[in-house]
């Protein structure tokens, strides 16, 4: 099926549009509130266990922005996550949260996450509705309990409304909680950057003749950990930076294999212009620090990345005109109509 802007899944992947048996919740055209952009993968986010509804969404979008998930009631999930930066926490190399107490980690974006499979730098969370428990029970971050989130819910009129509107009913659950919360940010899709109509071949795609070179650059150079439409293969990798937090051994705290030590996961390079800082703890706030690190500044370890360590020689081989072009090729990737669509905002 040709279309200048989606691919709708069909052959029983997704059903967004059927109805849930068990609650009386509307379910819209899955093309009002997600849609899988024409050039992206298939999504492996199991939409049937979780159709978005309108009002799943609402109730979504309703608690992503509320304090109240946190234990004072002063952090929301929009707190570290702000839709102008692609839903980062900008300007903040380690993230803060409740009592101004810092992280360890930059918040990474919230955006295309029903093409994930695994969540977080190191991946500790492998089903995106289980996600929201790791920032409302971390102790620096909403330092609160899942069970007195609902309890404050279920005091409030608002919620039970929404609730009821969603689902059928007024009762305030763990999983229907969980699930609205992943509806809304289901439909956070970036696909519409100049690159993506230049791909798709539509109105506003034109790239100039530094941008195009860029991309061929960028092929060559960085594609192999940066690939496909998503501008990630979702693996970890060690990528040479020195150490500031020994304690911070990113995918080995999960696997607990000295084979992972300090390897954080591929970031998608989508909206890079507008997500700085970058790396797993913020520290380059530029993207020619960036690019001067992996010409520059790659430091070898036992798990440094192959593809960093080439014919005896550390880094990826630029200069400054290759680097130029590069920066010129990535900021075609910011998406506008993402950064500002009001259908997000509160």
């Amino acid at each position: 099926m040709k279309s200048k802007l989606v691919i709708l899944l069909t052959s029983g992947l997704v059903y967004l549009g059927v109805a849930c048996s068990h609650n009386n919740a509307q379910v819209i055209k899955p093309e009002e509130l997600f849609k899988v952009p024409a050039n992206f993968p298939k999504p492996v986010y199991d939409f049937s266990k979780n159709p978005i509804t309108n009002d799943g969404f609402e109730l979504g979008k309703a608690l992503f922005y509320d304090g109240n998930l946190s234990r004072d009631g002063t952090i929301s999930c929009a707190e570290c996550h702000s839709q102008s930066y692609a839903f980062t926490h900008h300007g903040h190399d380690l993230s803060h949260g409740i009592d101004n107490k810092i992280g360890i980690r930059n918040a990474p974006p919230i955006q295309n996450m029903a093409f994930q499979k695994e969540f977080f730098w190191d991946g500790g969370v492998f089903d995106l509705d289980l996600f929201s428990i790791a920032p409302i029970e971390n102790p620096v971050e909403m330092d609160e309990k899942l069970g007195n989130v609902l309890d404050k819910l279920r005091k409030q009129e608002k919620y039970t409304t929404l609730f009821q509107k969603a689902y059928g009913s007024k009762d305030i659950t763990t999983e229907r909680f969980l699930k609205a919360l992943s509806q809304f940010m289901l439909t956070l899709v970036s696909a519409n950057s100049r690159y993506d109509k230049y791909v798709r071949k539509e109105a506003g795609g034109t790239l100039t003749s530094d941008e195009l070179e860029g991309l061929e650059i960028f092929k060559q150079k960085c594609a192999s950990c940066h690939s496909g439409e998503l501008f990630t293969d979702h693996s970890y990798r060690n990528n040479g930076l020195p150490v500031y937090n020994k304690d911070d051994t990113g995918r080995m705290r999960i696997t607990a294999a000295e084979t992972d030590s300090y390897k954080f996961k591929v970031p998608s390079l989508r909206n890079i212009a507008v997500t700085a800082p970058y790396m797993h703890d913020g520290r380059f706030y530029s993207l020619d620090t960036v690019l001067n690190h992996y010409s520059d500044g790659v430091i070898d370890s036992k798990t440094l990345d192959a593809a960093l360590k080439q014919n005896q020689a550390l880094g990826i081989a630029l200069n400054k005109d290759e680097k130029l072009k590069l920066i010129a090729f990535l900021k075609t990737l910011t998406d506008d109509e993402f950064l500002k669509n009001k259908r997000f905002a509160i």
